[in-house]
This record gives C-alpha cells, sequence and structure tokens, in this order.
C-alpha cells in the first residue's frame, strides 16, 4: 500500500474513537433531559461504552494475529456499523447503554488494528512518526466531529448526531474492504490457545518497556477522558455556553492536539523519544497546575479552562504517538496482543474515572479542575522516571 493510503486507513481507524465520544458529547445533556434520567446514568454511555473498547481489545488482539488485521477489521467495522444504527434507534437509555457497550466492543477492533498494522510495517522509532501522521488526521477528524455533533444536536436533535456515527463507520468499512491490504507478516496458528495466549501476555506484562510506555498513555489518556466526561455538563450547565459554542470549545482541543502531534514529529529527530517525552510532561505539569490553580482561586471561567488545557493537548499531542507505538514496539510477532493490552489498560483507567465524574459532578468545575490537575502530575513523573530508565525498547 502506498504511504498515504497507510495514513489514510490509520487516520480513520484511529479517528473512529473521538467520533465515537466527542461527536456525542454535545449531545449528551439534552439526550438525558430527553429520556428524564439522572446524569450518573447517562455518564453510562460513555464509561460502558469505553469498558467495552478495552475489555474487547483482548479478544481482537488474539484474533488478528491468528487470522490477520484485514478480516477482524471487516468484522469489527461491520458490527460498529449496526450497533450504531441500533444507538439512533433507542427508544429507552437503557436500550442506548447497551447498544453504546457494543458499539464500544466493535470499536476495540479498528484502535487494535491501527495500532497493530504501525508495528507490522515499521520499526519502532520510524512507527512514533508514522503513528504521530495518523493521530494528526484523528485530530483533524476530532476537530470536525464536536462542532458537527453540536450543530446536528441543536438543530436536528440527539438522534441526528447519533446517526453520522452510522455514516462513518459504514464509509470506514468500505475503505477497508476496497482498498485494505493485509500488513500481519505472518499469521500464527497457536495464537489463541490458552497456554500460548497466557504465555504470550505474562512475556507483554513483565516486559518493562511495555509496562512504561502503557502507563504513560494510560495517563495522559485519562486526564484527556476527565476533560471528555465533565466538559459538557461543565461548559453548558456551569457556564452557560450553548451547544454549538461547546462545539467550538472541542473544535480548538482538536486543533491543539494537531499541533502537538507536528511539535512531536519535529522534536524526535532532534532530542530522541525519551527527551521529547520529558520535555512534554513539562508542559503537561504546567497546564495541570495553571488549571487547578485558577480553579482554587475561584477564576472559574471559560477561558481559564481552556487555556490552560490547550498546553495540556499540545502535549498529549506528544505522548499518544511516542508511548503508543513504544508499548508494542518490542513485540514485532505479537503486536496485536500487545497493542490490545496497551488499549485494555488505558479503558480500565477511563473507565475508572468516568465512573468517579458521574458521581462527582457538582455544579462547580472542580471535578474537572482537580482531576486533570491530579493526571498532569501523573504524566510529569513517569515522564522524567519511568521513561528515562525503560523507554528504550527490548525486542522480544
Amino acid at each position: 500500500m502506498a504511504p498515504g493510503l497507510v495514513v489514510l486507513v490509520l487516520a480513520l481507524l484511529l479517528g473512529i474513537q473521538p467520533v465515537t465520544t466527542d461527536l456525542y458529547l454535545p449531545a449528551l445533556p439534552s439526550l438525558t433531559a430527553g429520556f428524564g434520567a439522572p446524569v450518573a446514568q447517562a455518564q453510562l454511555t460513555l464509561t460502558c461504552l469505553l469498558l467495552a473498547f478495552g475489555c474487547s481489545q483482548l479478544v481482537w488482539g488474539p484474533l488478528s494475529d491468528r487470522f490477520g488485521r484485514r478480516p477482524i477489521l471487516l468484522c469489527g467495522l461491520g458490527a460498529y456499523t449496526l450497533a450504531s444504527a441500533g444507538c439512533v434507534l433507542a427508544p429507552s437509555m437503557a436500550q442506548l447503554i447497551v447498544w453504546r457497550t457494543l458499539q464500544g466492543a466493535a470499536m476495540g477492533a479498528a484502535v487494535m488494528g491501527a495500532r497493530a498494522i504501525v508495528r507490522d510495517l515499521y520499526t519502532p522509532e520510524l512507527g512514533a512518526r508514522m503513528m504521530s501522521k495518523g493521530l494528526t488526521g484523528l485530530g483533524v477528524i476530532a476537530c470536525l466531529s464536536a462542532p458537527l455533533g453540536g450543530l446536528l444536536a441543536d438543530q436536528l436533535g440527539w438522534r441526528y448526531a447519533l446517526s453520522a456515527l452510522a455514516c462513518f463507520g459504514a464509509a470506514t468499512l468500505v475503505l477497508v474492504a476496497l482498498r485494505f491490504e493485509e500488513t500481519a507478516p505472518a499469521t500464527k496458528p497457536n495464537a489463541l490457545r490458552p497456554a500460548v495466549l497466557a504465555a504470550t501476555w505474562w512475556a507483554i506484562l513483565r516486559n518493562p518497556t511495555f509496562l512504561t510506555w502503557s502507563a504513560l498513555s494510560t495517563a495522559s489518556y485519562a486526564g484527556l477522558f476527565t476533560f471528555l466526561a465533565s466538559s459538557s455538563f461543565v461548559f453548558i450547565q456551569v457556564l452557560g455556553l450553548t451547544r454549538t459554542q461547546y462545539g467550538l470549545v472541542m473544535f480548538s482541543m482538536a486543533f491543539i492536539y494537531i499541533l502537538g502531534t507536528f511539535a512531536c514529529r519535529r522534536l524526535l529527530p532532534r532530542f530522541g523519544v525519551r527527551r521529547t517525552v520529558a520535555i512534554a510532561g513539562a508542559v503537561s505539569l504546567t497546564a495541570g497546575t495553571l488549571l487547578g490553580g485558577l480553579a482554587l482561586a475561584g477564576v472559574h471561567s471559560t477561558w481559564a479552562i481552556l487555556l490552560p488545557f490547550c498546553l495540556f493537548m499540545l502535549a498529549h499531542g506528544v505522548h499518544q504517538p511516542c508511548s503508543q507505538s513504544g508499548a508494542v514496539g518490542p513485540f514485532p510477532h505479537a503486536a496485536g496482543a500487545a497493542s490490545a493490552l496497551n488499549g485494555f489498560l488505558a479503558m480500565l483507567v477511563a473507565f475508572a474515572v468516568g465512573g468517579w465524574i458521574g458521581w462527582r459532578l457538582d455544579g462547580t468545575v472542580f471535578p474537572l479542575s482537580n482531576g486533570i490537575w491530579l493526571w498532569s502530575a501523573c504524566i510529569a513523573a513517569l515522564s522524567w522516571t519511568l521513561v528515562q530508565r525503560h523507554g528504550e525498547p527490548r525486542i522480544g
């Protein structure tokens, strides 16, 4: 496949995650009111999706090592499209939660497959650069998702916002079916045997490079998810923004994330992976401290959240490509399983964060500001310690 096609496929497969969350967020308050459901139950449409997303990767990963990336992507994208249609037609919050859970499980095939494809085709260092290009595409998709979701929710209603997810899934399915070629170097007939699978997972989980990069990607995503899970209620219900204005806020965050991925590609050749991550860790900590400090000082406004979080997203655009490619780097022959475990750990923590946010939303900005402050400190600590000691991949 031509490099441009690889980047496009990566962008769409990785971009299915912000489409599924960001496009949906502007409609979440109106959806909650429409069903007459409590906020905590509405949060389950996000947290259950992410838990299913994380757990399903433990299945999709070994399946892709056994049968190849292409059949798993086709199966997952087909299921995602059908589940998205079910979300549009859901008559109650309970059924919407069920369809969103199935949607998350299907989404796992796409994101896991994207990470495995990078390891199939590239060395760890080149993989970080290629992953940054794919994540730039993710950022572009995220830029469009939130404003489109806000516009559809404002003008037509939340069901039309959810219908856009089905359209995205169908378009990606068609592209993969028509243009994507198998990338797995060789399928592993024994990949699904319990003993082989247990040995593979054990080898991955005791690898210090995998654990280091997975911890960083998990902490960085947890900070982002803290924002995603709380921001629609904070900006719309606490600070008084409209759904369309909130969509523009999300657009600006995604645009800054794109700049972060560009910065990543500029920094890597000059400083290497570990020093680049250390620099980004300092930016993360600065962002969290500003955000938390302003909230404690009583400065509760859109800009007091937006400007510090721009810094967080800039660093996030560096941490994610480096950590996601670094986690699978040591495992060229088990990239699917390594990608699956990396994704599972991140989503497990995100599920816990979402549950905490759902019960802590209290009509103030503090659940958002304090949560991001905590995760930014974790990111900085990991960037300056474990990454510096264990960041170099050891092929296993």
